[in-house]
């Protein structure tokens, strides 16, 4: 097992709608997609994103896509025409997520 940064083994498109941001994580291979599939709950990402998003963080996979895509509510202070927060747009969770750690097998990590 090593601990490593999501950025190692996914890539993560993100963007926002209204006072709700779209974070979709797709593994880098089909092994890294199972175990994301079985670890990276919607609770674990609302965990990680405890101090902006304040609502429901719902969950979708795609397997055909080794993908999740995740819906975070509340999580833009009004969304980026409504709050006085700098920049408050969901573009930038996408990366926040690649930043969260998880112990993964070492054999599911790339070279």
């Amino acid at each position: 097992m090593a601990n490593v940064k999501l950025i190692e083994v996914a890539y993560a498109r993100s963007g926002d709608k209204g006072d709700g941001s779209n974070v979709g994580i797709l593994a880098k291979t089909p092994g890294i997609y199972k175990f994301l599939e079985e670890n990276l709950t919607a609770e674990v990402v609302k965990e990680h994103f405890k101090e902006i998003c304040f609502g429901e963080v719902k969950r979708y996979e795609l397997p055909n896509l080794n993908s999740l895509n995740f819906i975070l509510e509340d999580s833009l202070g009004g969304g980026g025409s409504e709050t006085m927060i700098t920049d408050a747009q969901g573009k930038v969770h996408g990366l926040g997520l690649l930043h969260l750690e998880m112990d993964i097998p070492d054999e599911l990590i790339p070279a």
